[in-house]
C-alpha cells in the first residue's frame, strides 16, 4: 500500500496548471522501497499526474532522505516525465 512521504514546498507549473508535488512510496516484498511523485493541480478540474518509479531505496528512512533532497529543477523534469513530454521530445529528435 502506498504511503505519503511528504509534500514539497515548491510548486511547479506547466503551460496549463500549477501543481503541488507530493512524494509517495511503497515497500516491496523484498523490503526495499520505491518512490514516485504525484502532481496535484491547484485547479481541481485538472487530473493528477504521476511519474513512474523515481527511486529505489533500501529503507523508508533512506527514501525519506531522498525525498527531502529533491531540488526544484528535479521536480520540473519529473513533471515533464509525468506528462510524457520527454519521451515525445526524444522521439521527435530521432525521427
Amino acid at each position: 500500500m502506498a504511503e505519503f512521504i511528504r509534500e514539497h514546498s515548491t510548486r511547479v507549473k506547466d503551460e496549463c496548471a500549477i501543481y503541488i508535488v507530493r512524494i509517495y512510496a511503497e515497500e516491496r516484498t523484498d523490503g526495499t522501497w520505491e518512490g514516485w511523485l504525484e502532481f496535484h493541480p491547484t485547479d481541481k478540474r485538472k487530473p493528477v499526474l504521476r511519474t513512474g518509479e523515481e527511486t529505489s531505496q533500501p529503507s523508508r528512512v533512506t527514501l525519506e532522505y531522498w525525498a527531502f533532497g529533491l531540488e526544484p529543477i528535479y521536480l520540473e523534469g519529473a513533471l515533464a516525465r509525468a506528462e510524457g513530454r520527454l519521451v515525445s521530445g526524444i522521439l521527435k529528435a530521432i525521427s
